[in-house]
């Protein structure tokens, strides 16, 4: 996927991880930068969550918002 794309995209999505994460801090969400990875282990850190209880969550999102795009690696 197009990384321009992606930072553009994430952009607009900010605001919705951030209340559905909202421990999360805008440098949490700097550095995430539509990273899926980086996503999965901020929830971890921020919210005291096993790996793959984030993972669930975040798949769960993503099913709920189907536009998100996520870099994979």
């Amino acid at each position: 996927m197009n990384q321009d794309r992606i930072e553009g995209n994430w952009k607009q999505v900010k605001g919705k991880v951030k209340e559905q994460w909202g421990k999360l801090t805008d440098d949490d969400l700097d550095v995430i930068a539509g990273k899926r990875d980086q996503l999965l282990g901020r929830i971890q850190e921020r919210h005291g969550i096993a790996k793959d209880e984030a993972e669930k969550q975040v798949k769960t999102w993503e099913g709920r918002n189907p536009d998100v795009m996520f870099e994979k690696y």
